[in-house]
């Protein structure tokens, strides 16, 4: 596989981009309005170059990875592509929507793959003519420096894809890749978002404050950020999706979102991207 895409050019889709336009890849990347897609080309072309600066790839080296990315407004284009890869917002009508296109667009031989990190892989599938051919390919923010990929087939899922996808993750990405059954959240986020949530709850009630909860699990258990950095990390609105999604699945309620954590949505404080959520970054 050496013909990528990927659809969407936010933070996890321009990482994606990033780490195959670094191994090697041709790089196809979609977006929905002139203006983002500036500005996935200017988060790309500066997360490549910063790993330049740091000493991490030579400077000829990032302007070869650079040169390999493109940006486009039309899907297309995407016709070619040996495997593309959703990195679209946690919405499934969107997804099936973006699934359904693909289906139509892509080369036959083409493998489609979603980076959700909750949604049930077999309902995106269930939208294209090939669900053998679709998989899950779930990366963890920020995508080049985390080494995980989780590795989710349906059902229905041809092995010769799982196959393929998880030899381009391991040996041409260089990611540690583990298996994951289709269900939502898979292996990471079925054990992380209940940590999380718990977290908010403990806050919400008052037992103790956020500086409190993320200094107690750092020291404590040896983790490199507290509960509410990560939260903050990765976003407020994510972790909302893939707790609703969890909760819808198994209706347990360590999987249920906080109110807190709905209402901080709401209020559009979802972390560092936004420069507010549980902690200010706007100074």
């Amino acid at each position: 596989m050496q013909l990528i895409g990927v659809i969407g050019g936010g933070t996890m889709g321009a990482g994606i981009a990033e780490v195959c336009a670094k191994a090697g890849s041709d790089v196809l990347v979609l977006e929905t309005k002139p203006e983002f897609a500036e500005a996935a080309s200017s988060r790309i072309a500066a997360s490549i170059s910063r790993g330049a600066a740091k000493g991490r790839i030579t400077q000829q080296e990032a302007d070869a990875a650079i040169a390999r990315v493109r940006v486009t407004l039309n899907i297309e284009e995407f016709a070619d592509r040996d495997f593309v890869i959703e990195a679209a917002p946690e919405i499934e009508a969107l997804k099936y929507e973006i699934f359904g296109t693909l289906d139509r667009i892509v080369k036959p031989s083409g493998i489609l793959a979603t980076n959700t990190s909750s949604i049930p892989v077999i309902k995106v599938a269930g939208a294209t003519d090939r669900p053998e051919q679709v998989v899950g390919v779930h990366f963890f923010n920020p995508v080049p420096v985390m080494p995980l990929v989780e590795i989710i087939c349906t059902l229905v899922t041809a092995p010769e894809t799982a196959a393929a996808v998880t030899a381009y993750a391991r040996n041409t990405l260089r990611k540690t890749t583990v298996r994951a059954g289709d269900r939502s959240g898979f292996i990471v986020n079925a054990l992380l978002i209940p940590y999380l949530t718990s977290a908010i709850r403990m806050l919400e009630s008052g037992y103790a404050t956020a500086d409190d909860i993320d200094a107690a699990m750092k020291g404590g258990c040896g983790y490199p950020m507290g509960p509410l950095t990560l939260l903050d990390t990765v976003g407020l609105d994510v972790a909302l999706a893939a707790s609703e999604s969890l909760y819808a699945e198994f209706a347990e309620q360590h999987y249920a979102p906080p109110v807190l954590l709905r209402r901080m949505v709401d209020a559009g404080r979802l972390g560092r991207k936004t420069g507010r959520g549980f902690y200010d970054y706007s100074l």
